[in-house]
């Protein structure tokens, strides 16, 4: 059976996870992409790119391209950061504990490349009930 960990190009693995050096990812992410994505910053609300963005499209990763939110399911939450009730596709993030800087909250990953992109909450609206508040720095959007 081979080795699903085997490399297959300079960033991937033949898993679909996206393996970079620390090297790689701070020379193609800019400075707030790299603390967000890949040090679990968070931006200062009100001052992400994304959160008064209305047009129509699809957000992926600026880390890897994984698409994660779809520009319909983005609502204004006041909160100060970009806000989706759900995943463009549930498997595309993964969802962690993170109970650091004394708050109880539950971590949004992406799958792909594992980077941050900001946390879920109870208190969205309808159907799901859920507001994925995320970092715009975790995002690009590709317009429709």
């Amino acid at each position: 059976m081979p080795d699903t960990k085997t490399k297959t190009t300079d960033d991937q693995t033949t898993d679909g996870k996206v393996i970079k050096s620390e090297e790689q990812w701070r020379s193609e992410l800019s400075p707030m992409q790299y603390a967000v994505l890949r040090e679990k910053a968070t931006e200062r609300p009100f001052s992400g790119e994304y959160e008064h963005d209305h047009r129509a499209g699809t957000y992926v990763c600026a880390g890897c391209g994984n698409v994660l939110f779809e520009s319909d399911a983005k609502f204004d939450s006041g909160c100060g950061w970009p806000s989706f009730t759900q995943p463009a596709v549930e498997s595309h993030v993964d969802e962690e504990h993170d109970s650091s800087h004394g708050m109880v909250r539950t971590e949004v990953l992406c799958s792909k490349c594992s980077g941050h992109l900001g946390h879920v909450f109870p208190d969205g609206p309808g159907p799901t009930g859920l507001r994925y508040c995320i970092n715009s720095a975790s995002l690009k959007l590709k317009p429709k």
